[in-house]
């Protein structure tokens, strides 16, 4: 029942921008499966959802590992349209995404597997990125920044 329902996740979250769990569990319980948003949440998790800026500026739920032929244009949208300052301290760029917005950043930028980047941690709203060196760092900064402009 678990795959089917998961099958099911994946193809309403590419059909709909859905939004928020509650609308999820509703479309889920629309199609025959009995669920409660708890259910929906650990779904979340299990199929690592994260929320993406939609083309109207509001957020929807999307499985980013769906789209290999599309990565480099999903994920440039997603970075273009999510972030809001960049700063570097040595090695370490810090950058402030709009509200909700940080856990997708860094997904993106795990995703784009830019080798100057060894990893990414996010919050709500702010994303560090650890990066090789100091020069690996201002490389990261300068090709963010090309994609704000």
């Amino acid at each position: 029942m678990k795959v089917a329902r998961h099958e099911k996740i994946k193809e309403l979250i590419q059909k709909y921008e859905i939004d928020t769990q509650e609308e999820l569990a509703a479309r889920l319980n629309e199609a025959g499966f009995r669920v409660t948003q708890a259910t929906v949440s650990r779904d979340i998790r299990a199929l690592k959802m994260t929320k993406v800026a939609g083309k109207n500026g509001k957020s929807y739920y999307a499985i980013l590992k769906e789209f290999p032929e599309e990565l480099g244009d999903k994920y440039t949208r997603v970075l273009h349209d999510a972030l809001m300052s960049i700063d570097q301290g040595q090695n370490i760029i810090v950058i402030h995404t709009v509200p909700g917005m940080a856990m997708g950043v860094a997904a993106a930028l795990d995703a784009l597997k830019w080798e100057e980047i060894l990893g990414s941690i996010a919050g709500d709203d702010t994303v560090m990125c650890a990066a090789r060196n100091t020069e690996q760092a201002a490389s990261v900064v300068k090709r963010l920044k090309s994609i704000l402009h």
